[in-house]
């Protein structure tokens, strides 16, 4: 069985980790670059970073950012935000990226899945779904930093986006979100049912048996989580070993 990952996730706003609850009330947490060394010591499987206000804001990525956390860390390091372009991709990536992380552009343009997947492989392209529970008994697929509607149907995307070419996808929960009160796992585990690339959960981690429960019941590769690492409530270590004797396959350096 192959291990699952933990990953944090650094969402940067003008060159500062910041955290809010539903994609809301943000808050200053700290520097990338020190939380993303700390994360990198402590075992983190990979490291997230989003450019949370790019997309919004029509403007580029802050690459220097990229390039000063990809210098300190040893880890897989995925980073989107801003990302429109074939050209912005390949920067991405040449700034220290792995993998580059795909959502507002993919669903205006879902050719530049196929098209960054052709040129840089698909283990680069990552399809990034903001997904909210709507009034038509769906989840529905959101974009702009979790402010626009865009009525697709964020399973149906997702199976759509495997079919394009990309090599893993993120389900964002927006209304779990910073609560703290456990990942979705009705979407988690639709979406990972319907695709046969990775899933990584993320949107809700509060407590250690929410990890659990997204990676076992919630059928997710990977759990992402950003406040209850950035706050010190749950340490990488203790949780790898809290999900170990629990039965769930973690890489371990002890």
């Amino acid at each position: 069985m192959l291990a699952k990952r933990i990953v944090p996730c650094l969402d940067v706003d003008k060159g500062r980790v910041v955290k809010g609850r539903k994609f809301q009330n943000i808050q200053d947490v700290a520097d990338p670059v020190d939380l993303a060394k700390k994360y990198n010591q402590e075992g983190a499987d990979e490291l997230v970073f989003y450019d949370i206000t790019a997309s919004n804001e029509e403007r580029n990525i802050f690459l220097d950012v990229v390039e000063s956390v990809a210098a300190e860390i040893a880890i897989p390091f995925s980073v989107g935000g801003g990302i429109r372009t074939l050209s912005d991709i390949h920067q991405t990536l040449r700034a220290g990226a792995d993998k580059v992380s795909i959502n507002s552009a993919a669903v205006k343009n879902p050719q530049i899945i196929t098209e960054a997947a052709l040129k840089f492989g698909s283990q680069c392209v990552v399809l990034s779904i903001d997904a909210k529970a709507t009034e038509n008994d769906k989840w529905e697929v959101f974009v702009n930093g979790g402010r626009t509607n865009t009525g697709k149907d964020a399973i149906e995307w997702a199976i759509e986006g495997e079919k394009l070419g990309a090599g893993e996808i993120v389900v964002n929960a927006i209304d779990t979100d910073g609560e703290k009160n456990g990942y979705n796992l009705e979407l988690t585990r639709a979406i990972s049912d319907a695709v046969n690339i990775p899933v990584i959960a993320s949107g809700g981690a509060g407590t250690m048996e929410h990890f659990a429960n997204v990676l076992k019941d919630g059928r997710a590769d990977a759990a992402l989580a950003a406040s209850v690492f950035h706050y010190g409530e749950i340490e990488i270590i203790d949780l790898k070993d809290y999900l170990a004797a629990d039965g769930i396959t973690v890489r371990r350096e002890r």
